[in-house]
């Protein structure tokens, strides 16, 4: 079978953009695919976190995860943190890593513009996520186009180990949707819809009360015009709420298009709210049994534990094929 790798940052709160973009791919995967679904805290502290903070978001994405549908018993769930060898293997493709391709990274150079000081973490980052990748010889990794970038080296470097020590590591593929992989700000159709964004009102948190989303989307900002029609070029607000609807309601864009033909936003918003809700109410209720059942600590144990085995394998492989004395 065939196996996926992928993982969300508990750094802030996750939004619906995450849920359409990643989670609700990662359930759908689950079926088909050896899953490893993780937290990936490691990579949260490439920039300064609150401790605290770190905790209860840390515990809220994996409870999310399974909220929203990600079954422990066929993937596993775990805190990147709880399987070290993502961290040991991430040291050994570090010295694999040219200056030079990590210096190429748009991620770190937009973390770091106009920065005075900047963490070794955030600089070498992208190794760690080849290693969380290459650890289980993932086939497909679900990306954001954001992430693309770090994939293409997680390939070179698989590439280039291969090369050198001996053909070993699976070369990943990416995984991206064709509807609803980048969902875009309420508030600007130019940019991703991002839990950092410092007005709430440009994202839908999953944890946000029913009537807060309704409120959210009502005052969410829309084109010119009055037909609800997809064209992302000329109409990229009401093109990006569509998609929006499309993947809440289960509805084909032409669809969409179709039942307000003639219509005007109100309608549509109004019942593009009534969607939203509709996904993430009983999302929300579950995620409340798991956080109040104490259940998550021993699923996150259990997960950890299986792919740490997995990823012990690839390892010592690694070690000895790279000429360490393994024990």
């Amino acid at each position: 079978m065939k196996k996926v790798l992928s993982g969300i940052q508990p750094s802030g709160k996750l939004t619906l953009g995450n849920y359409i973009g990643a989670i609700k791919n990662f359930v759908t995967l689950q079926d088909d695919y050896a899953c490893n679904f993780m937290v990936v805290d490691l990579h949260a502290i490439t920039v300064p976190q609150e401790p605290a903070a770190l905790t209860e978001q840390s515990e809220a994405v994996a409870a999310l995860y399974i909220a929203a549908g990600i079954d422990p018993n066929k993937a596993n769930v775990y805190l990147q943190s709880h399987v070290m060898q993502h961290a040991q293997l991430g040291w050994l493709l570090t010295t694999l890593t040219s200056m030079g391709e990590l210096e190429r990274m748009t991620q770190f150079k937009d973390k770091s513009a106009g920065k005075e000081s900047v963490g070794a973490g955030l600089f070498v980052y992208p190794a760690l996520m080849a290693a969380d990748i290459l650890v289980y010889n993932a086939d497909l990794v679900p990306v954001g186009e954001d992430q693309k970038q770090h994939l293409e080296l997680t390939r070179d470097l698989a590439g280039r180990f291969n090369h050198r020590y001996g053909d070993y590591f699976t070369i990943p593929e990416p995984y991206i949707p064709e509807v609803g992989a980048r969902i875009m700000s309420l508030d600007d159709a130019s940019i991703k819809m991002s839990k950092s964004n410092p007005n709430p009102g440009s994202y839908i948190a999953l944890l946000d009360e029913p009537d807060v989303i309704r409120k959210k989307i009502s005052r969410a900002t829309t084109d010119s015009g009055r037909e609800v029609k997809f064209d992302p070029e000329n109409k990229p607000e009401v093109s990006n709420l569509i998609t929006i609807y499309s993947q809440c309601a289960g509805l084909t864009i032409e669809e969409v298009e179709k039942r307000y033909e003639g219509q005007m936003y109100g309608p549509f918003k109004k019942d593009l709210a009534e969607a939203v809700v509709s996904v993430i109410e009983p999302l929300q209720q579950r995620y409340r049994e798991i956080r109040e059942s104490g259940e998550l600590r021993q699923i996150l144990r259990q997960g950890a534990e299986r792919a740490s085995e997995m990823a012990e394998k690839t390892l010592q492989d690694v070690q000895r094929l790279m000429g360490f004395v393994v024990k």
